[in-house]
């Protein structure tokens, strides 16, 4: 009798130690990379031969690709679709706003302890307290406050909104470099204090205007110093498109360089998209043939984007997954890497893809 007692305890002191080292894991940090406007096609990894994404490439390589991941085919109804986990017959009022009751997968995310940044293109109104409301500590953002006819540029000598300030920048500052620099320090900051963090960033890049990068050969960091609203719409430049989307595969590569520095790639989820179709001026070489952008029109051109996950350790590197994807399915794959339960009675319409990212 007393042998049997003993090996009772001891059992459930194996188990206590078990349960323990699971719950001492750590939580992955979680970066959500969407780029504006850059269709499935413009990704060379995807087959396209137009631009130059090295950086994503050797991504694609050491991660997960999957071929048929899909988006709205215009901006606000993908960002309030991402963000919220819904379809948009759910949740959408008008264009440029989310409504102020959704839950987003950075509230749910912040509730159960994570550090919560927001940077890039906002598009989303909902002033100041916007990004907070929608569960982001902090945010370096650009169409934020100020609308339509009064919003300074995004490229060079940009406005942008930076945690309740509207600041302007005009001594030859690139947007998406100092939008990429407030991510990388961010980054840099959580991974000090050991903290899980959650990073979304939907970049300005590489949507229309399209002018010339710092890396362009007729770059002028003098661009746009004195406009006082956003001008120059330039929606037929072949050759800036290309300079932009190097651009946006640069910035990529910007922002896993930090993860790397920081010492925290290897715990890290990363994925990333692209919120719709490439813009319909656009012309890509794909697969062998020309394909026109098409954004806005709910055809194959204007929804199908890229999608590439990364998780060292997690992710089975250089797969290929052809199951269909959509925007609805981002919330719980999230929650569902950070072992955060789906709150009961929480509605949404997606489904976690994390098992395919696992290789199962």
């Amino acid at each position: 009798m007393r042998l049997n007692v003993i090996f009772l305890l001891l059992i459930v002191f194996c188990s206590c130690c078990v349960v323990s080292d699971v719950q001492a894991e750590p939580r992955p940090n979680i970066v959500l990379i969407m780029a504006d406007d850059m269709g499935y096609e413009c990704v060379t990894a995807n087959g396209g031969t137009s631009y130059q994404t090295p950086h994503l490439d050797a991504l694609a390589k050491r991660s997960v690709r999957f071929t048929h991941a899909y988006s709205q085919p215009i901006c606000t109804p993908s960002r309030v679709q991402i963000m919220s986990g819904l379809y948009n017959s759910r949740n959408y009022l008008r264009f440029g706003v989310l409504d102020p009751k959704t839950t987003t997968f950075a509230n749910l995310l912040q509730e159960a302890g994570y550090a919560t940044c927001v940077v890039g293109k906002w598009q989303l109104e909902g002033g100041f307290e916007g990004p907070t409301n929608f569960g982001f500590d902090e945010y370096c953002l650009w169409q934020l406050t100020r609308l339509k006819g009064q919003r300074p540029n995004r490229y060079p000598n940009p406005g942008l909104e930076i945690n309740g300030e509207e600041k302007d920048f005009k001594q030859g500052q690139y947007g998406p470099d100092i939008i990429s620099d407030y991510a990388c320090d961010f980054i840099k900051r959580q991974a000090k204090a050991e903290q899980p963090f959650l990073l979304y960033y939907p970049m300005l890049l590489p949507h229309w205007p399209f002018e010339s990068t710092p890396d362009s050969d007729d770059w002028d960091p003098t661009a746009r110093q004195n406009d006082k609203t956003e001008t120059g719409i330039n929606r037929k430049s072949q050759k800036h498109f290309a300079d932009m989307v190097a651009y946006t595969d640069k910035m990529v590569a910007k922002v896993l360089k930090q993860l790397d520095d920081a010492g925290v790639r290897d715990n890290t989820l990363v994925l990333f998209t692209g919120d719709n179709g490439s813009d319909i001026f656009i012309t890509s070489q794909f697969n062998g043939q020309p394909y026109q952008g098409g954004k806005g029109k709910t055809t194959l051109n204007g929804t199908h984007v890229p999608l590439i996950v990364d998780w060292p350790g997690q992710a089975k590197p250089g797969s290929v997954v052809h199951d269909l994807i959509d925007f609805t399915d981002f919330l719980p794959t999230m929650l569902d890497a950070a072992g955060v339960l789906i709150p009961e009675g929480f509605k949404h319409d997606g489904r976690s893809f994390l098992p395919q990212v696992k290789g199962q």
